[in-house]
């Protein structure tokens, strides 16, 4: 299903981004060296309930998983990229943590996921493959708007972390994004420009680059749910939900 958004959902949807952004601003701030990532996911349920919004992930059983998610939040460290369950692990100094948060408010889902090295160390290979996550997401917003196909986003973000000499995995990208948190189209982190689906305004995208430092190849976890590289290197993950206006695109998981 592509879900085209009205004006008054559309505001709705600016309330919501600006909730996930502001969640993961404070988890990242609150989480250091000596934090659970239980703790993380309690203070996300905090938060998400405080707010009056509701988990995209705790009743969350697609097919890829093993039984509901369970959390309200997911939580990769180093090798882990996607889909990270929550568990008693106890962050260390240098650790890769990727924190990808999902919830639905006023009706309207929006999606986001940040990647930062924990406490003082700052490993280059982890921070310039955090860079290039980034990097990749800003080419691919930058490249979405009305009348742009979904290839042209894709071959943005694939251009950057292909430049950056990291392996591309196709099987999870990004996605559309509206009344539910997965929707059509499907946006792959590399594409030919000039194919697919045209944006329309009103489109919902959460646009997501991630990358394994030498491998395009995941395995899963056997919690059912965590994805991490198939060599135990390092990823890295950046995503975040934009709109397509009539201008281009809205960035509307930022803190407001």
């Amino acid at each position: 299903m592509i879900e085209i958004l009205k004006p008054a959902e559309l505001a709705r949807a600016r309330d919501t981004g600006a909730l996930v952004a502001d969640i993961l601003h404070t988890l990242r701030s609150r989480a250091a060296v000596g934090t659970n990532l239980l703790d993380i996911d309690r203070w996300a349920q905090a938060m998400i309930v405080g707010a009056g919004a509701r988990s995209c992930y705790v009743d969350y059983e697609p097919s890829f998983g093993r039984g509901p998610f369970g959390h309200y939040i997911c939580t990769g460290v180093n090798d882990a990229v996607l889909h990270g369950r929550p568990y008693d692990y106890t962050l260390a100094d240098g650790d890769l943590l990727t924190l990808d948060l999902a919830v639905s408010l006023g009706g309207v889902a929006a999606d986001a996921a940040i990647s930062f090295v924990v406490g003082g160390s700052r490993p280059p290979e982890s921070v310039a493959m955090i860079s290039a996550t980034e990097r990749a997401l800003s080419a691919g917003i930058a490249a979405a708007g009305p009348g742009a196909r979904v290839g042209d986003v894709s071959h943005a973000i694939g251009s950057v972390l292909g430049e950056a000499g990291y392996p591309i995995n196709t099987e999870f990208g990004g996605h559309g994004i509206g009344s539910t948190m997965h929707q059509d189209p499907h946006v792959p982190n590399t594409g030919q420009p000039g194919r697919g689906y045209r944006l329309r305004p009103g489109l919902l995208l959460a646009l997501e680059p991630w990358v394994m430092a030498d491998t395009a190849e995941l395995v899963t976890d056997a919690d059912g749910w965590t994805l991490r590289s198939a060599t135990g290197c390092r990823t890295a993950h950046s995503e975040h939900t934009i709109a397509i206006t009539g201008d281009g695109a809205e960035i509307l998981t930022l803190p407001r």
